[in-house]
């Protein structure tokens, strides 16, 4: 399904960057500071976690956020982060890749709208957070430019409502000169 799926292909290809950012890890770098304020390498990847188990019940289930409350919150990561990146990331590609799931609504916190866009949406936040998870461990920092492209495309029209809903630093004048890599990063509150 991928395959035929623009969307989805982009989906795979963040949800396996990222991971392999994870499994890149070593187990000194989990307390290691991370471009996100206040967040170390261990809180960025728990965020990432968590955020992949909330698409089976959003999707597949149609459930609401309300119904799924702190089921989410806290530790989700155990003793292996990398073994529960793994589950979720399996997880949240089963259940975008289900037949139909991309038509299908979803009920999130401050509207009802597409899987789609929904998809569309956590592309951005896997492929930015592998960006800083990268920056955090040292590893190589380029994002692949077709992701890289979705991205700036799927962003832009709303990045100025990411500041004000205080999950985004405010954005940061790029360098004359700069690169898509880092005027996304910029827009996105980074300093690359």
């Amino acid at each position: 399904m991928t395959a035929t799926n623009p969307l989805l292909t982009r989906h795979a290809q963040a949800l396996d960057l990222f991971g392999d950012r994870v499994h890149a890890v070593r187990d000194d770098q989990w307390d290691a500071p991370t471009p996100c304020a206040d967040w170390a390498v261990r809180d960025l990847v728990n965020h990432l976690v968590s955020e992949q188990l909330w698409v089976p019940p959003l999707v597949r289930d149609g459930v609401t956020v309300e119904a799924i409350g702190d089921t989410f919150d806290g530790d989700v990561l155990g003793p292996d982060p990398a073994a529960s990146w793994d589950a979720s990331a399996r997880a949240s590609r089963a259940a975008f890749t289900a037949p139909d799931a991309l038509d299908r609504v979803v009920h999130l916190s401050y509207a009802d709208t597409t899987a789609a866009f929904y998809c569309a949406q956590l592309v951005t936040d896997l492929a930015v957070h592998a960006w800083d998870l990268s920056r955090a461990i040292g590893a190589d920092e380029r994002l692949p430019d077709d992701l890289l492209e979705f991205t700036v495309r799927e962003v832009t029209p709303y990045a100025a409502d990411l500041t004000k809903s205080g999950l985004f630093a405010a954005p940061v004048e790029p360098p004359p000169g700069a690169d898509a890599q880092t005027e996304l990063l910029c827009l996105l509150g980074r300093e690359p």
